[in-house]
């Protein structure tokens, strides 16, 4: 009887509930998620660089691993609130492995649609979001553009960060995304996306480095979307840095995946 109460209250949120899936992995649309409903997202970045090897000092290929859950809650029609944790995390015996981008933390963000879709010619919304990690403090904005044209999507984000780190630093990052999903059968979505990571240094931080950037990344998206479930991956080729080297503390890949699984409740 217990098992069987499990099921019906499973089979009762299913039906209730519907997800929200995001159109890319790295670009936010302007759907929210309804009032009064919520939403539990898990990313996963994987990214092919090299380390040292602590114990020889041989440089070793590694896939560094960036892990990233998401709690979304939509506070009223027009206004959604979305709480994160974040890691990356280590490897034992390596020197040099680079930290991917989130670092290890959490956030708090507001994602909020000025009017509903298809009112204005563009869909608009807004974001903003702050970050604690362990080496910094994060304040983070968005301006979210969407258009649609039947089942095709056409989405970008202006995106930019200021970092405050610990140790006196001050930077900014500018993150623009860009892309469109098409709709192939009601399940069924692809689409290719096009994003970028450059980080502007503040007086006192030192020459510039690989990892500063600008890095352009462009890939193919797949998805499906099963009712309050859904699940997506993008593989993004770099588009810039082709003769590059990579040495052990380049956190920027030739290729970078990223997967997104989402449920509704």
């Amino acid at each position: 009887m217990r098992r069987a109460s499990w099921i019906t209250a499973l089979l009762l949120v299913s039906a209730s509930a519907r997800a929200t899936p995001k159109a890319l992995p790295f670009t936010y649309g302007s759907d929210l998620t309804p009032k009064g409903q919520g939403e539990v997202e898990q990313y996963v970045d994987l990214d092919p660089v090299f380390a040292r090897a602590a114990a020889t000092g041989a440089r070793t290929r590694m896939l560094a691993t960036q892990l990233q859950t998401e709690v979304e809650y939509g506070l009223t029609d027009r206004v959604e609130l979305g709480l994160y944790v974040t890691l990356a995390p280590g490897a034992n015996g390596f020197t040099d492995l680079p930290t991917l981008p989130e670092g290890n933390g959490s956030k708090q963000r507001v994602r909020f649609r000025l009017a509903d879709p298809g009112d204005w010619p563009i869909d608009v919304a807004l974001y903003a979001e702050i970050a604690e990690t362990s080496a910094e403090l994060e304040l983070e904005g968005k301006l979210i553009l969407e258009r649609r044209f039947g089942d095709v999507r056409l989405l970008a984000n202006g995106w930019v960060e200021y970092e405050i780190y610990f140790d006196g630093r001050r930077d900014w990052v500018f993150n623009p995304t860009a892309g469109l999903s098409v709709q192939i059968t009601p399940s069924f979505f692809a689409g290719v996306e096009y994003w970028m990571r450059a980080e502007s240094l503040s007086e006192g931080s030192g020459a510039a480095t690989f990892n500063d950037g600008p890095h352009h990344y462009v890939g193919p998206v797949l998805k499906v979307s099963l009712g309050n479930f859904f699940c997506e991956a993008g593989l993004y080729l770099r588009a810039s840095n082709f003769g590059h080297v990579m040495e052990p503390g380049d956190a920027y890949g030739p290729t970078w995946l990223r997967t997104i699984v989402g449920f509704g409740f």
